[in-house]
């Protein structure tokens, strides 16, 4: 089997960032151009995508998004992350104020915007939201996380709660600003829900025609017209 001619598209998507369906669906329209997908650490998402490194990234956002086009995917849930045995587990939902004077870890790769955020911060700062769960588990503190990361970090001692007053956690495709290859094109068309053939931009664009197949194909068309106009039967007196 030839090997693809194309380049791979290479995605980038930080941790909690679902793109399998896309990736299916890539998978399933374009099978002559791979689709590489790369976790990246959500600190250094904005910087891969500004350097190239992917071409493509789903990510959480920055303040500044200067040198990126953004286009926003979805809005996530924001959670509290506590032991199965915690006071809180008492109820479906929580609000801002049932976490004040709580002990809340704030990990230094935290994504959650959200100035003022309840709780008392605990002094030590965890290097990774993983690292954080682990201290959750072990009962320092609480921590406030985007549903999809308290999902990925899911363990048997620990539960979440969401916070009705709290901010969403954005979630976007992020791509360099400027002209963007056909690959790229095809695959934000697929995340926006376009139908297969009306993207915008298509992977392999058929070749043009050169002057001489343009006539050569209309003289075939003329001889192929004339003889349907020939078809039926003679004019003249029939054989006796």
């Amino acid at each position: 089997m030839a090997s693809s001619s194309l380049p791979p598209l290479i995605l980038g998507y930080v941790p909690g960032g679902t793109p399998a369906k896309w990736a299916r669906i890539w998978a399933e329209r374009h099978p002559e151009a791979p689709l590489e997908l790369r976790v990246i650490a959500a600190a250094d998402a904005v910087a891969e995508v500004r350097a190239g490194t992917v071409d493509v990234a789903v990510l959480r956002p920055p303040a500044d998004t200067s040198g990126l086009a953004v286009i926003p995917l979805y809005e996530e849930t924001t959670v509290a992350v506590v032991p199965t045995d915690h006071v809180l587990t008492a109820v479906d939902e929580i609000t801002a104020a049932d976490l004040d004077g709580e002990p809340m870890l704030l990990p230094l790769d935290d994504v959650v915007s959200w100035a003022g955020a309840p709780g008392a911060p605990v002094d030590h700062r965890p290097e990774t939201t993983e690292a954080a769960i682990d201290l959750v588990a072990a009962g320092v503190g609480a921590l406030i996380v985007p549903q999809s990361l308290a999902r990925l970090y899911h363990r048997k001692d620990l539960t979440y709660r969401p916070i009705t007053d709290a901010p969403t956690c954005p979630v976007a495709l992020a791509v360099p600003e400027g002209p963007q290859s056909a690959l790229v094109e095809e695959f934000i068309g697929i995340v926006r829900g376009r139908k297969p053939g009306s993207s915008r931009a298509q992977v392999q664009a058929a070749p043009k025609r050169t002057a001489r197949e343009k006539t050569l194909a209309k003289q075939a068309a003329r001889a192929a017209a004339g003889k349907v106009a020939r078809k039926p039967g003679r004019p003249g007196r029939g054989r006796r």
